[in-house]
């Protein structure tokens, strides 16, 4: 009897290929932004065009966050629920609580 594949599970999740390069993508580009600004701190560039550069960031972290929330709410979230494990609606609630500081 084949085990069904579960998408999170011991507080890991697999995702599929697509999922995974978009996040990375993601993170690339960030990454890339934080050098970027860290030079810009180096060649002692103007405070407010560095600060325009952090805002950016701030950007998109926040919509990498949004990725990975609408993912986790589609998968694992709905998948517990489902499940019976209503203790996943509290601790969704406290992740959203830790985000909306």
């Amino acid at each position: 009897m084949e085990q069904e594949k579960k998408c999170c599970d011991e507080r890991r999740k697999e995702r599929e290929d697509k999922e995974y390069r978009d996040l990375i993508h993601r993170l690339n580009r960030i990454e890339g932004q934080i050098r970027g600004i860290r030079g810009m701190v180096e060649r002692d560039v103007y405070c407010t065009d560095i600060l325009i550069q952090v805002s950016a960031v701030n950007a998109a972290l926040n919509s990498f966050n949004k990725v990975l929330l609408t993912s986790h709410i589609k998968t694992c979230v709905t998948r517990d629920i489902k499940e019976g494990k209503e203790e996943t609606v509290d601790e969704l609630v406290q992740l959203l609580q830790k985000l909306m500081k």
